[in-house]
């Protein structure tokens, strides 16, 4: 359950944002919900995740196994819900789908690549990061230095979002339920 009403004041903001995540997503978005509750912390999240959306050095699938990852860690429930249909529209196979809370156990699913994209991710997730140098040179090497940026920054963000939603008490939406692969979250 909730702990922040879902129900905010249904400004024109809001109600333009209730009408544009239906139309994008089929239902409205319950951190919309939860943020409405504070226009200027709305509308910087909204602009942020509009630029978000711009970026385009790392290739979409390693962004999503990297936003799953921490989503996974922290424990949102809606992130990972969310996580599973925006990787099932993007035409990540179910099987790599199920493997990402136990890529450790499930590594024949991945490629090298998305192996350390993976352990990165959950390594900037750690409260106390664990980051390593070798890691790092990997990925830098394998990707180049904007991706790697990319990486990191969304890594970061996704971190911000979950931590957040986990917060509000946020649970899933029924996303991962469209694409028939449950939210292990």
């Amino acid at each position: 359950m909730a702990r922040i009403s879902l129900d905010p004041p249904r400004t024109l903001l809001y109600r333009i944002s209730e009408w544009y995540s239906r139309r994008t997503y089929g239902a409205v978005l319950d951190p919309v919900r939860a943020l409405a509750h504070n226009r200027k912390v709305m509308l910087t999240d909204a602009r942020m995740e509009m630029s978000l959306a711009k970026w385009n050095t790392l290739d979409p699938r390693l962004k999503l196994l990297a936003v799953m990852a921490s989503a996974h860690l922290i424990g949102c429930s809606w992130c990972t819900d969310f996580g599973y249909w925006e990787a099932h529209n993007e035409g990540m196979p179910s099987a790599k789908l199920h493997a990402v809370p136990v890529w450790r156990e499930r590594r024949t699913e991945f490629t090298e690549l998305e192996l350390d994209v993976l352990e990165y991710a959950e390594a900037m997730t750690e409260t106390q990061p664990t980051v390593t140098d070798e890691l790092t040179a990997r990925l830098i090497e394998r990707l180049g230095e904007p991706a790697f940026v990319e990486l990191t920054a969304i890594v970061a963000v996704e971190n911000l979002r979950s931590r957040m939603n986990s917060a509000f008490g946020l649970t899933g939406q029924g996303f991962s339920d469209r694409c028939a692969v449950p939210s292990r979250a």
